[in-house]
């Protein structure tokens, strides 16, 4: 059993946009399957059914049937997916039009678990849609209030939609014709050790696996593509097999990250542009959505191919929200999540993938040369600061801003952006006493001018 004894306080693990915490004392049995009643009292008026998945880690099969045991006790039925990535079970949520939960902590520790929730056809869950609505009711429930009970309960039957979920990416993406292709994919011991021998099957791509044995133990790296030091081994494998390209998942393989030839990461901005440019070529004038920590190289293509950019806050509630009110067809984070209209507005790295290997395999140049023309600046990458008092911090970075003639942008924490055409962001953790920098400038020696004067205000 993963309980423990002590009361569950819902309110410090259910986020923004999902549930995270440390198994047996904040995420437990008891607490997953109060939040499976309260997640059927919020759908029942829409569904009669819900679609559950689950990762690799060693509690996700107990909590995913607990969630399961509340829903099917409020009345609903319950259709067990079993092994998933999160994009998988978005998949299932958007073609069997069903509201669906998905068990993982994606890219945390082995001691974490958490729940994705989604409505019918893949729509997100936040706070402000129906999170909070499920938190409180939950709540309720392990603070002894009565569980959500149905005269009738409902049902729990499996299925497993692998094959159909690799049928559907690969009908979305054409690879028969490319020339072939030897492929390093580190899954990290995570869900792409099962999802891309199934996605991959029968392309012309030679694969060479790293990590693909699942275990949510996480024994040779951290599956958290976005940290430097967990590609190191993906990126020597490349160089060691002459490899045309390295792709890196995490845990729960929605996030994908590019290594090019050399051994060289790919800036998400650049595969952002880069599946832009095709979706483009599909829909002419189209519009992309791209959030504000994106490079300007990715409107400033968009532009030149007659798209529409449109920029967006962080965050994949934002983005999706903004897909359905705008009719984007892609958009993309430079936290390497990818969202795209034909995958019911959902990210995939999965999808993501599969075009930046149908558009390296349908030219001869090596992968550097083909995202050169999409990595035209120099990027800092995220830096995180622990700050004791985040609003004076943001106070001075306004101040700097006002004395170097900068136009200040507030849509999400402050965007500076510099008579020189440099700009930066500074965003506030929503969890941590955290001040987030990104930087972008003309050339590397601009940006790491820019980076340090920013970086001493935020940490003086």
């Amino acid at each position: 059993m993963l309980d423990a004894p002590g009361r569950v306080d819902l309110s410090q693990i259910v986020k923004a946009y999902d549930v995270r915490g440390l198994v047996g004392s904040q995420l437990t049995v008891d607490a997953a399957r109060a939040l499976g009643g309260a997640f059927a009292t919020l759908v029942a008026g829409e569904a009669k059914v819900v679609v559950v998945a689950h990762d690799m880690r060693d509690s996700s099969p107990e909590l995913s049937a607990a969630f399961a045991d509340g829903a099917t006790a409020a009345g609903l039925d319950v259709v067990m997916a079993g092994l998933g990535s999160t994009d998988l079970l978005y998949f299932a949520s958007g073609v069997l039009e069903l509201p669906g939960a998905m068990f993982t902590a994606s890219h945390n520790p082995a001691r974490y678990n958490g729940i994705k929730m989604c409505l019918a056809g893949a729509v997100p869950l936040s706070l402000d849609s129906g999170l909070a609505q499920i938190r409180d009711g939950a709540q309720a429930v392990l603070d002894g209030a009565p569980a959500p009970e149905a005269d009738v309960p409902g049902t729990v039957s499996e299925r497993n939609l692998l094959g159909d979920y690799a049928a559907y990416l690969r009908s979305l993406v054409d690879l028969s014709g490319i020339r072939p292709l030897r492929v390093v994919v580190d899954a990290g011991n995570g869900m792409a050790g099962y999802t891309v021998p199934a996605v991959f099957d029968g392309l012309p791509l030679q694969v060479d696996e790293l990590y693909f044995e699942l275990d949510g133990s996480f024994p040779n790296h951290e599956a958290n593509p976005l940290e430097p030091a967990n590609l190191v081994d993906l990126q020597a494998e490349v160089r060691r097999t002459g490899a045309d390209i390295g792709l890196a998942f995490d845990g729960d393989a929605d996030r994908c990250f590019v290594i090019d030839e050399r051994g060289e990461a790919v800036s998400p901005s650049a595969i952002t542009a880069l599946v832009a440019s095709r979706e483009l070529a599909k829909a002419p004038g189209a519009t992309i959505l791209y959030n504000l920590i994106t490079s300007r190289a990715v409107p400033e293509l968009v532009t030149a191919l007659g798209g529409n950019p449109v920029r967006t806050r962080v965050g994949h509630s934002f983005i999706k929200a903004e897909m359905a009110r705008t009719g984007a067809v892609f958009g993309g984070e430079h936290s390497a999540h990818y969202y795209f209209e034909d995958f019911f507005r959902a990210d995939t790295g999965m999808l993501a993938a599969l075009h930046v290997l149908a558009a390296l395999g349908g030219q001869q140049g090596p992968l550097s040369g083909l995202v050169a023309e999409y990595a035209r600046y120099a990027a800092s990458g995220e830096i995180n600061s622990e700050v004791a008092d985040v609003p004076g911090r943001v106070a001075a970075v306004r101040e700097w801003a006002a004395a170097h003639d900068a136009d200040v942008d507030d849509m999400d924490g402050v965007t500076v952006s510099l008579p020189d055409g440099n700009w930066f962001n500074v965003r506030a953790s929503n969890t941590e006493p955290l001040l987030r920098l990104n930087v972008e400038a003309a050339d590397a020696a601009q940006m790491a001018q820019l980076r340090d004067e920013i970086l001493a205000l935020i940490r003086s």
